[in-house]
Parts: structure tokens; C-alpha cells; sequence
């Protein structure tokens, strides 16, 4: 079992910054491949970046290349997401999500562990 806890969203203003934390407790964090999901009202949960295990491959949706970063940790068991020139189409509820194996994964359903989310409010 891995539980996985995120932190740091918030509130901010359109062009501004956020960090995102992922903390994991349980199985080795390091035989884990990670990544990043967001949901908005009414949408479905999209991919928004993903990380190898050991954090030399990394991997962006579209929409947020070139302004988020994803990067992790594993002596300190966390993940990162740093988000910069935040759009209020960037608000949402954001999840941490791991999958066993080295492999980047794009798709929610390949993911087996979740942490419980946390809001990103970005206004105009």
C-alpha cells in the first residue's frame, strides 16, 4: 500500500505561482513511476504530468508544457508540480496518483494508488 497526500494549492491570481506537494508513506517510493491529474467541475479527470522513477523522464499534456514542472524527490518520498503563469482554465482539483514500475503512465485507470486531491482556484 502507498498513501499519497497532497498540499499546497490555494488561491492565486491569473500569471502567478504555485507548488504542489505529493507526500508518500508505505512501499518503497522509489519503485514507483507518479503523476499529476486534475479534475474541474463537471469534466472529466485529465493528465497533466507524469515522472519516471527515478525523475530523469518526464512527461507534459499539452496545455501545460513550458509552464509546469514536474520533478520529485525520493529521499524525501515527495513529488513536485510547479506551476507558473497559472490560467484560471488551470483550476481544478489536483491529484497524485502512482503506478508500480519505471514507466511513464498517461492514463488514469493504470494508476493504483490516489491521494485525495487538492483545489487550485486561479482568478482573471
Amino acid at each position: 500500500q502507498v498513501q499519497l497526500v497532497e498540499s499546497g494549492g490555494g488561491l492565486v491570481q491569473a500569471g502567478g505561482s504555485l507548488r504542489l506537494s505529493c507526500a508518500a508513506s508505505g512501499r518503497t517510493f522509489g519503485n514507483y513511476a507518479m503523476g499529476w491529474f486534475r479534475q474541474a467541475p463537471e469534466k472529466e479527470r485529465e493528465f497533466v504530468a507524469a515522472i519516471n522513477w527515478s525523475g530523469r523522464t518526464t512527461y507534459y499534456a499539452a496545455s501545460v508544457k513550458g509552464r509546469f514542472t514536474i520533478s520529485r524527490d525520493n529521499a524525501k518520498n515527495t513529488m513536485y508540480l510547479q506551476m507558473n503563469r497559472l490560467k484560471p482554465e488551470d483550476t481544478a482539483v489536483y491529484y497524485c496518483a502512482a503506478t508500480w514500475g519505471n514507466a511513464i503512465v498517461l492514463v488514469t485507470t493504470q494508476y493504483d494508488y490516489w491521494g485525495q486531491g487538492t483545489q487550485v482556484t486561479v482568478s482573471s
